[in-house]
């Protein structure tokens, strides 16, 4: 959201916008797409917790109707639907969990730059979880670090409204964008995913094991969970157990699952601690 398109009275809805109601049509023609005039669903990858042996959480990944790759949905992704896509993805995410039964938390990537008023916005997400049953406090709405938040403090009160409505949130690809700890100052979100850029190889790179070191340190003292994502190796495993973080997410445990939910092998847990 551009800075000067907020007032006092809030930011202005762009040409043509119609505020959603928020009813049970709304989800499912958000569900259906259509008001995109294209379709997509999604495939859902665990997040473990190395300590406790066991799911933490699935992520939501946007895919083709036939399990194309994300970027030919998001390649369709423009200023004109930019809105109506971020509230198809929430809505579509939350159905199709719900339909898989999934008991553990759902996390959900949401444009910052879509939202115009965040209480107004995440009444089609509040009626989408009540239809299908799917407890608020499950739900965790994540933010890639990649995407240029235009408004910085803007941003920090959507996810202040977001935690007051009983979501969690989450910082995705933490060290790779362009927020970074600025972003941490003006808001701590409950969890950080650290950019697969850092994970990968960090067992044989001295200087990315220490910027993990360092920032596992500073969010235990901000109080933020930590989730390792790229997670390829044994030993990539290994090391950042190490370092502190029992939450990871990568290949090692398992890929994205198509309209389903993702086995983990027991043996990518490694060898249980102590």
């Amino acid at each position: 959201m551009h800075a000067q398109q907020l007032s006092a009275a809030g930011p202005a809805f762009p040409t043509g916008f119609i505020p959603l109601a928020g009813t049970r049509e709304d989800c499912d023609a958000c569900a259906r797409g259509e008001r995109l005039g294209f379709q997509f669903t999604y495939a859902y990858q665990p997040i473990v917790d190395v300590q406790a042996r066991a799911v933490y959480a699935h992520e939501a990944l946007v895919r083709g109707p036939a399990g194309e790759g994300a970027m030919t949905v998001l390649s369709q992704v423009t200023e004109a639907n930019r809105y109506r896509f971020d509230q198809a993805c929430r809505v579509k995410a939350i159905k199709g969990a719900s339909e898989l039964g999934m008991a553990v938390p759902l996390s959900i990537n949401f444009l910052p730059n879509a939202i115009y008023k965040p209480e107004l916005c995440i009444r089609t997400t509040l009626e989408a979880a009540r239809v299908h049953g799917f407890p608020l406090t499950n739900i965790i709405f994540e933010v890639t670090e990649g995407e240029r938040i235009e408004d910085g403090p803007w941003f920090a009160e959507i996810l202040r409204e977001y935690r007051r409505l009983g979501f969690r949130t989450a910082i995705d690809d933490f060290g790779a964008g362009y927020a970074g700890m600025k972003l941490l100052a003006d808001f701590q979100p409950d969890i950080i995913k650290i950019d697969m850029d850092i994970v990968r190889h960090v067992d044989t790179n001295r200087a990315r094991q220490a910027i993990v070191r360092n920032l596992v340190r500073l969010c235990e003292e901000m109080g933020i969970e930590v989730i390792a994502e790229g997670i390829e190796t044994p030993a990539e495993r290994d090391l950042l157990r190490d370092a502190g973080i029992r939450l990871m997410q990568g290949y090692l445990f398992a890929r994205p699952a198509f309209r389903a939910i993702a086995p983990v092998d027991a043996a990518a847990f490694g060898t249980p601690t102590p």
